[in-house]
């Protein structure tokens, strides 16, 4: 057993003594299509039995992709904001939900999004939104149920919400210097802190990945973590809707 392996396995046995079971499950951004990228994302997740949620992007999506998933009983797809366009101004974080356009705008746009992506998915689709780059202006969001949306994803803790909230909590993707897959045991210490405070607070662990950007980095410490988890007994690989359900 490698120190990744050990420091997971040991938090999970603490679960384990405390007849405790952590809840995991997984978000993949920016699907749109099928790709190299995103069979491998299903081998992987297939193989484990990993049920897979599919932040797509409604505005570059069609039916292709529709009819790839039909073969995949475990993927579940949400609705990525609408066309992952910034427009924030060049000196703000990026942001296609923000404060920079009506809200008539955004709020329309984002029901032709649940409503495309109902048509093309019926039978997979979540009404659980995902902002592009996990950004939302505050002020729309109690304005989301009325357009179907039934709740929020976006990254880091849960905060309270007019919409229940169940986010991604660590990112496998070094956004702000490789660009490529993170150190694994630096991963490993964030799932292990996670794990912690999930142990006194309740609540999940959601692992944020974006299949098309992915190194072998990636896509090794993702193999490396479906294996350890998926024997362990005191972890369970969820569907998004049920652990909305048991909120």
């Amino acid at each position: 057993m490698d120190d990744f392996d050990r420091f997971i396995t040991e938090e999970l046995d603490r679960w384990q003594r405390a007849g405790k079971v952590a809840r995991f499950w997984l978000r993949d951004d920016d699907a749109v299509e099928p790709s190299a990228p995103l069979e491998r994302l299903l081998e992987i997740t297939g193989a484990f039995s990993v049920p897979l949620t599919l932040a797509v992007i409604p505005a570059h999506t069609g039916e292709a992709l529709a009819r790839r998933l039909e073969r995949e009983p475990w993927c579940a797809v949400a609705v990525h904001g609408w066309s992952h366009v910034n427009h924030a101004g060049p000196q703000e974080k990026k942001q296609e939900l923000g404060r920079h356009r009506p809200a008539s705008e955004v709020l329309g746009e984002l029901q032709q999004g649940l409503r495309h992506l109902a048509r093309l998915h019926p039978n997979r689709l979540v009404p659980l939104l995902v902002p592009p780059w996990n950004r939302i202006d505050a002020a729309l969001v109690p304005q989301l149920a009325g357009l179907g949306f039934e709740a929020l994803s976006v990254y880091g803790p849960e905060k309270p919400s007019a919409l229940p909230v169940v986010n991604t909590h660590v990112d496998v993707m070094d956004w702000h210097g490789t660009r490529g897959g993170r150190d694994r045991l630096a991963l490993a210490a964030e799932i292990v802190a996670r794990l912690g405070q999930m142990f006194d607070q309740g609540g999940s662990l959601g692992l944020l990945t974006h299949h098309l950007v992915h190194d072998e980095a990636v896509w090794d410490f993702m193999t490396a973590l479906f294996d350890v988890t998926a024997r362990h007994p005191a972890c369970r690989w969820s569907r998004v809707t049920d652990i909305l359900q048991d909120q």
